[in-house]
């Protein structure tokens, strides 16, 4: 499905921006739309937080699916 494709992507980038700040104090999405508060960086933001949501379907539907092959 393609949204999961899509939401897989946008939470690898939050880890990654997640991973930046962590490691080296680096925020990428802020350095990028100019500043942590800009509407930019709160719409990935807030993409993001969706994303990850939406990949937490993700695990209940892999294992929803591994069962119904079993039986």
């Amino acid at each position: 499905m393609i949204v999961d494709r899509i939401a897989l992507v946008l939470a690898i980038i939050g880890a990654l921006n997640w991973g930046g700040i962590g490691l080296f104090q680096f925020d990428t999405v802020a350095w990028i739309c100019g500043g942590v508060s800009t509407v930019a960086a709160r719409i990935i933001y807030t993409l993001v937080a969706i994303a990850g949501i939406w990949c937490i379907s993700l695990l209940f539907r892999a294992r929803d699916e591994f069962c119904e092959k079993e039986h």
